[in-house]
């Protein structure tokens, strides 16, 4: 494998191995005094612990911040903050899955803050409130590949007081430096790398299928679905083939750069499950892929059809949709919701306010009532495509 340098959408090391090149990304940036951020799994795992190690023999002062799990709080930002005031940090090392990007992101950026996180919620300008001087900046290393989380402009957050998970938004959440190394993915185990590719699945398909004109991200959106298409089984088979781990580190980091252009109902159905039920999102995008896909057949069929050429499928909407239903039982993804989720417990009407509040429902290709929200739930539940 080669190493490569991308500039697009920010600075990317990619290449095995490229974690070595840790200490150079922080000299780059003028970090002196990095707060390492990165959740409780996996503070206590080797792999992290040489990370952090290699990085003290270069850095005198480097500080830890791990507590806190998937999901993450504001609460647990706020801590974050605390210790990178404390401890006069001058910039972030976001190390791990898509909670360990997003705290770490969102504790660089509110560390220059006065505001509540809440105030920078991804509505209108909201973020055009926020306080730019002293926003320091960010290195992401992924050890997922799903959320994208390293090439996004947002963090995922749960206000605990209300139990909704809300979309953060600034330019400069925007990480200056990541790294895709696959060697720190290859211990992932099948299961999570099955849910975590979906996820960059569900991030290239919807962005592609947003409405409005944004070729660069079509673009990128095909090819990430190409490379998923390519190397998710691969990776779930074979864990230590670094070729395919590759491949979906950047459709992963592609997924998130591509949904600048917007999302759709699959998140918008997602956020509220799992800020309610804890269930990971890969895994509820997975579950709600299809009925999405079908609750807007008539919005994106002939859009679905142009890619499946590139795509090595037959062109017509039923053969991607198979390809997603066959995909899915490959990587032992329930078909219904009833299978992850206790749904007696799921208040549907609340549920499915949360989810046509959410911002991922304006980009939907097929305009959205919260009566729709309650029927893709219904149909979710049931199993039961449109």
């Amino acid at each position: 494998m080669s190493n490569y340098n991308w500039n697009y959408p920010t600075t990317i090391w990619v290449g095995k191995d490229r974690i070595k090149d840790l200490y150079l990304a922080c000299l780059n940036l003028k970090i002196q005094n990095p707060l390492f951020v990165t959740d409780k799994d996996l503070i206590n795992l080797p792999m992290v612990k040489e990370v952090i190690s290699k990085i003290k023999n270069k850095i005198d002062n480097i500080e830890v911040f791990s507590d806190f799990s998937g999901n993450p709080f504001g609460e647990n930002v706020e801590e974050g903050v605390k210790e990178f005031k404390k401890n006069n940090c001058d910039g972030v090392i976001a190390f791990g899955g898509g909670s360990g990007l997003d705290v770490g992101k969102a504790i660089a950026f509110m560390s220059a803050q006065t505001r509540p996180i809440w105030d920078f919620e991804d509505i209108g300008d909201y973020w055009k409130r926020a306080d730019e001087k002293n926003i320091s900046p960010i290195i992401a290393i992924p050890t997922t590949a799903g959320t994208g989380s390293e090439t996004g402009r947002a963090s995922a957050i749960i206000n605990k007081d209300t139990g909704i998970k809300k979309i953060i938004f600034h330019p400069k959440f925007l990480p200056s430096i990541v790294i895709l190394d696959p060697i720190l993915t290859k211990d992932l185990s099948p299961r999570l790398t099955g849910a975590t590719g979906m996820d960059a699945l569900a991030h290239n398909l919807e962005a592609f299928c947003a409405p409005g004109f944004h070729p660069m991200a079509d673009g990128i959106a095909i090819e990430g679905m190409r490379l998923i298409k390519k190397s998710l089984l691969k990776s779930v088979k074979n864990g230590s083939d670094l070729d395919a781990r590759s491949d979906l580190l950047a459709a992963a980091s592609m997924g998130s750069t591509a949904f600048q252009k917007g999302l759709g109902a699959i998140h918008s159905l997602s956020h509220p499950l799992n800020a309610q039920f804890n269930i990971h999102h890969g895994l509820s995008n997975a579950i709600f892929m299809p009925y999405v896909l079908t609750f807007n057949k008539e919005n994106i069929e002939e859009r679905i059809i142009s890619i499946c050429d590139y795509l090595n499928l037959s062109k017509s909407f039923d053969a991607f949709l198979e390809w997603i239903l066959e995909l899915r039982k490959e990587l032992n993804i329930p078909h219904k919701l009833s299978d992850v989720i206790e749904t007696n417990k799921m208040n549907l009407n609340d549920l499915s306010k949360m989810a046509f509040e959410d911002p991922s429902t304006s980009s939907n290709p097929k305009k959205l009532t919260i009566n729709d929200m309650k029927v893709m739930y219904e149909h979710s539940i049931l199993g039961k495509l449109f």
